[in-house]
């Protein structure tokens, strides 16, 4: 199943426009044909361009906050136009202000708000959409928005665990390489008119810090570039599935990041189906949501053959555990829930177990990190000895044995 992104007219001659599931683009047309619409313009969703540059994303904390929101005003008796037109007042993110103010409209006009939220796929995601849309079916918009708001703020929680045990050893890295290059311009070139008055072969480490000095201080126009141009190729080719399955095999093998990459992918997994069935959504979407949102590609493509799998009758438990990614743990309680008759419970308890185990993966992360940060650093300060004094011991020796 994919996503178009589609440009229609409904009957009474109003402009539409969103994103559609459909197996191919014919079959998305028959989709909007029944559904009176006439298309203009449709395309794959996948087709979008992947880098964006300077545009501000909207993050799960800004999500939750809106969702939250929602609930109280929602509760007040307030309608849902001047819901959203309270809401983008007050908004800071210029882009969820610009795409609630759009909803609003769309909203003026007769349409569903789920539908206007569609018009925003990258604002709004797909559970959020989904969500408000079966809120919409069942009468009960208020309890939608309240179940979003706890997954986005936990959503976000769990990304903050993550991107604070990187933090440390990025710092790290960042200093190091700000040790090398104030080395190379401040104290190397002090150096090189004594290493030269010697007369003698400099040892190889002193040649290296030498080369590079003088690369830094007298080519430094051809280092920038060629620097901009290995990060620049780094985000494309992490774009491509090639690569976005290179970054993924590596997340789940590398052995100090394989736990924590697995164990906040389970907790995604978990919190994000048991949240969409809770709502009502069907097994199979769910999954295919679940799977969309998943950032790491094996998981992605896992799951979206887990719900082929579903489609064909299997039990959930069965092509997860196949997948061979998850821990024994999920599986066995997916299990139970398909025997009980209660998954979204399950997933739930599931859910709160691996946020927990992330905190623990994340001090494991940091607690080793923290030596081996320091054998880096120990390691750049003795490079940076040997290649000073190296030289100069060597001379001292060489005096005395005359």
């Amino acid at each position: 199943m994919a996503q178009f992104n589609y440009k229609a007219t409904d009957k009474a001659g109003k402009a539409r426009k969103g994103t559609i599931d459909a197996a191919d683009e014919s079959k998305a047309r028959e989709k909007l044909k029944a559904e009176g619409l006439t298309v203009s313009e449709i395309k794959d969703a996948g087709d979008a361009k992947p880098i964006r540059i300077g545009k501000k994303k909207v993050k799960s904390r800004d999500l939750s906050i809106v969702c939250k929101q929602m609930v109280s005003i929602l509760n007040a008796g307030v309608t849902v136009i001047t819901a959203l037109d309270m809401l983008s007042e007050q908004m800071d993110n210029k882009v969820l202000r610009a795409a609630l103010i759009e909803a609003k409209v769309y909203v003026e006009k007769g349409g569903n708000l789920s539908d206007a939220m569609r018009l925003n796929p990258n604002v709004f995601p797909p559970i959020m959409i989904n969500m408000v849309a079966a809120g919409e079916a069942s009468g009960s918009m208020e309890t939608a928005f309240d179940r979003l708001s706890i997954h986005f703020e936990k959503d976000d929680a769990l990304k903050g665990k993550i991107k604070g045990a990187l933090t440390y050893p990025i710092m790290v890295m960042i200093v190091a390489v700000l040790v090398i290059i104030v080395v190379m311009i401040a104290v190397i070139p002090n150096f090189v008119e004594m290493f030269a008055d010697m007369g003698t072969e400099l040892p190889l480490a002193t040649r290296i810090m030498m080369a590079g000095s003088d690369f830094i201080l007298h080519r430094w126009f051809i280092l920038v570039p060629v620097l901009i141009g290995i990060g620049f190729g780094i985000k494309v080719a992490l774009a491509t599935p090639g690569g976005q399955l290179f970054a993924a095999k590596v997340g789940i093998n590398a052995p100090i990041f394989s736990d924590m990459v697995i164990k906040s992918n389970s907790a995604q997994f978990a919190r994000t189906l048991s949240t969409l069935m809770a709502a009502g959504i069907p097994m199979l979407d769910a999954i295919e949501q679940v799977a969309r949102m998943m950032s790491n590609k094996i998981f992605r493509d896992g799951l979206m053959n887990t719900k082929a799998q579903v489609a064909k009758g299997l039990p959930l438990s069965k092509p997860l555990k196949d997948m061979d990614v998850f821990p024994t743990m999920l599986v066995q309680m997916v299990k139970i829930g398909e025997e009980t008759g209660n998954i979204e419970d399950m997933m739930e308890k599931v859910a709160d177990l691996y946020d927990r185990e992330v905190d623990l993966a994340t001090e494991s992360l940091t607690q080793a990190m923290e030596p081996l940060t320091m054998v880096l650093m120990a390691g750049i300060v003795g490079m940076i000895v040997a290649a000073v004094y190296g030289p100069i011991l060597s001379m001292y020796e060489g005096i005395d044995n005359m």
